[in-house]
Order: C-alpha cells, then structure tokens, then sequence
C-alpha cells in the first residue's frame, strides 16, 4: 500500500477530469449537466464515452456521487462499444476519474488500482510522440474544454490539432476541431470570413452524417446564395434531422434559425411543433419549440399579436422551467417578457422580475438580470430613470461578459444625449466605473 502523499502525487499527475482545473458555480454545473443530458445518448454517438464521463463528473462536483461512479462505469462501457476493443488508451481518463472518485470516498485500495490501470494503459499505448500526451488524451480533453467555457475553446482547438496530426483518420475530431473554430470567431457577430466557411465545407462532405455541422454551416453560408437555394436546403436537412434521434446535437436549433431568417418565422414554429409531435418525450425539443414562439414574438410581424400563440408560448416555458428546475434563470426572464407582450398578464412580467431581483444569484446571473430589467424598463414600462439605474446597477459587477458590455453601451448612450434627465450622473458613474481585471 503507497502512502497517502505518494497516492495524492500520482492522481495529480493524470490527466483527467479532476486534474483539468474545471471549476465553475453551482448554477453553471447545471446548466452544462442538463445541456449533455439533452446530447443523444443513441448507440453509434462516437463521443458518448467523452460524455458520460463529464456527465459523471458534474454529478461528482454537485454531490451525487452514486451517480458520477455509474455515469463513470457507462462511459468505460461506451468506449469499449464504440471502439469495438476490451481495452485501449481511450479509457486513460476514465481510470483517471475513477482512481480520484474512489479517493474521495475514501477507498484507497480502489484508487490504487485504477492507478495501476493507467500505468498499464501508458506503457502499452505509449503516445506517439514523446513530449506530448496521447492523442487520445488530447481529443477528451479538447471535447470537454470546448463544451466547458468559451474562454477554454482557443485551446481546445489546439488540443484537437494535436490529436488529429498524431492521429489523422478520425473524422469525429476533425468535424469538432472545425466546430471549436466556428465558435471561437460566431461570438463576435462579424461572420465567418471565406476560410472558415471553407473548413466547415470541407468537415461537412468528411462528414455528412454529421448533421450538427451541416445545419451551423447551412446558418452562415445562406446570406451568400440565394433565398430559394437556402429554403430548398433547409427543408432537405429538416427532413433528415426529423428521421435521426432529435437531440442537442442534431442541429435543430441552428436550422430554425435558417428558417426564421429565410423562410419565415411561422414555418419555423411550424417545424418545432412537427419535431416535438414526432419525438414528444424529447425534452429539448420543447427548448427549440420555445425558441421559435420567442421569435415569433420578437421578430415577427408588426401587428397585433395573437392571443393564443402568446398562450402557447407562456405554456411551453413554464413547461420548460419545470423540466429545467436548476437551470431556469434565462427561461424565467423569457417568460416574463412574454407576459410583457400579453393582452392580461402584464402584471406577472413585473412580478417574475422582482422574485429574480430578490433571490440568491452568483454576481454573473445577477448582472444579467439587471441588463436584462434595465431593457425592460426601457421598452417595456417606459421608465429610462429606472432603466439606467440597472444599467449601472449591472455595470458595477466587474464580470467581463455580453450583459455588462450592453449595460456600458446603453449608459454611454445616455451620457451623450444632452436632454437625457440622467445624462450627468450616468457621466460621473461611468467616469468613476474601473475595468474588469
């Protein structure tokens, strides 16, 4: 038996989960354990391994650990199912997790031996180039990083480059090292310039059964071809992704986007609608079916809005918040401005606020929720005093993200409009206001 201090040397030198410094709040570990929940879990998902053992860890780091030591057993099976082999590098990380999980519990003996496992696994499938991990290792961790955080996605694409120069037929890494790309530059609204779309092609036809790949690239290759090329290949793919399992990952989301911007938001909804129809049990269908009612709401036509759509869409986020319990902070601000947008519940759009304003956030979620009461104080109750207020309010929270960065925008907006009643204080506040470290 090592001693203890030996023991805890050895699990900090593996590369696993709980050596990759995957810290967030407790809020986030949920809302990233419901979005891998609602990635399918089909036989043939070449990254269900690398899913269940992120899965099993979120359960480790929200408590449940009976249910991280079963998502850890159902990954080691998944790899072994998916790589039609006993045993191989792949499962390096997942007898890492298991050797910490059992640590954690206490149950040295088991530690060591998962210890053992990987040191048998390295020296039989040693990396094919000596300074660097396994490309096997480098693929997992790359997979996990980029579903992590997006400040992680610069080097996890590099992680994937790695892999794939050590390990260049694997096609599944290929599409996800040009998927880390595409999310690394669709964050700054400046779209993807001509060799971008280029890899994205060129991943697509490697591979076509990826439909995930094919919807994202189908989004931002459609302003350059014309509107009925872009309906014609829209409805193609939703006829594929209505045959496959409908999940997270089969590009439902980014294809609605498609037809909300080129066919027409009613047929978007239509097509959520007909999606839940043939898969109801699918519960981020009900997400997607919520998504095109909000933008039905919000970028449809001018008129008079429709009772009973705004019926339907309240029904199915309050649906939402109740399948999502832990996870429902975006979704309640979502209702609330549809209830804004209501012929008879405008009442209830304040009340969710206040609830919001008062209950116990991180300061990332409480910024947001200040942007977002700020706007509809503004457009909504028509109350700029108010509006700014909030604004500044989410401003003070030193978080670099989206949310502050509209607060400072709108509040430097005030500052210049000479007639604005808060233009002076908003001057002064912003003036004073330091820059996130």
């Amino acid at each position: 038996m090592m001693s203890q201090t030996s023991l805890e040397s050895k699990l900090e030198a593996l590369q696993c989960h709980f050596t990759w410094d995957l810290d967030l709040s407790r809020s986030k570990l949920f809302r990233l354990r419901y979005h891998l929940e609602d990635i399918s879990t089909e036989e043939g998902n070449s990254w269900l391994g690398h899913i269940y053992n992120l899965r099993g860890y979120f359960q480790y780091k929200l408590g449940f650990t009976e249910d991280a030591q079963s998502l850890f057993n159902k990954a080691a099976e998944a790899f072994c199912q998916t790589r039609r082999a006993d045993e191989g590098p792949w499962l390096v990380v997942n007898y890492g997790n298991q050797a910490w999980l059992h640590h954690h519990l206490g149950e040295q003996a088991e530690s060591q031996a998962y210890l053992s496992k990987v040191d048998a696994l390295r020296n039989k499938y040693p990396s094919p180039s000596q300074d660097e991990l396994h490309p096997e290792i480098y693929a997992e961790k790359a997979w996990t990083l980029m579903k992590f955080s997006a400040d992680k996605r610069l080097l996890a694409a590099d992680y994937f480059q790695r892999a794939i120069r050590m390990q260049p037929d694997m096609v599944e890494w290929k599409s996800s090292h040009v998927i880390a790309l595409y999310r690394i530059l669709t964050p700054t609204n400046t779209g993807l310039d001509a060799d971008m779309l280029e890899k994205m092609r060129i991943a697509k036809e490697e591979d076509p059964e990826n439909l995930y790949l094919a919807a994202h690239y189908l989004q931002h290759n459609a302003k350059m071809m014309e509107k009925e090329r872009v309906e014609e290949e829209a409805r193609e793919l939703a006829q594929k992704v209505l045959r496959n399992p409908v999940s997270s990952y089969s590009g439902v989301k980014a294809l609605l986007w498609v037809y909300r911007n080129y066919v027409s938001v009613d047929e978007a909804v239509n097509l959520a609608e007909e999606a839940l129809r043939q898969h109801p049990d699918v519960r981020y269908l009900k997400k997607c079916v919520a998504f095109s009612y909000k933008s039905k709401i919000y970028f449809g036509t001018d008129g008079p809005q429709d009772q009973s759509m705004i019926d339907r869409a309240i029904s199915v986020h309050e649906e939402l918040i109740s399948l999502y319990p832990e996870s429902s902070l975006m979704r309640n601000i979502d209702l609330a401005n549809i209830y804004a947008k209501s012929n008879h519940s405008q009442a209830k759009a304040e009340q969710i606020y206040q609830e919001l304003l008062k209950s116990d956030l991180d300061p990332a979620d409480k910024q947001m929720v200040y942007n977002r009461y700020a706007k509809y104080l503004h457009f909504v109750v028509k109350d700029s005093r108010r509006s700014a207020q909030y604004h500044m309010r989410a401003a003070e929270i030193l978080i670099q993200s989206y949310f502050r960065r509209d607060s400072v925008t709108n509040l430097e907006k005030i500052r210049d409009r000479n007639w604005n009643q808060m233009r002076r204080e908003v001057e002064e506040f912003l003036e004073k206001l330091p820059e996130p470290q």
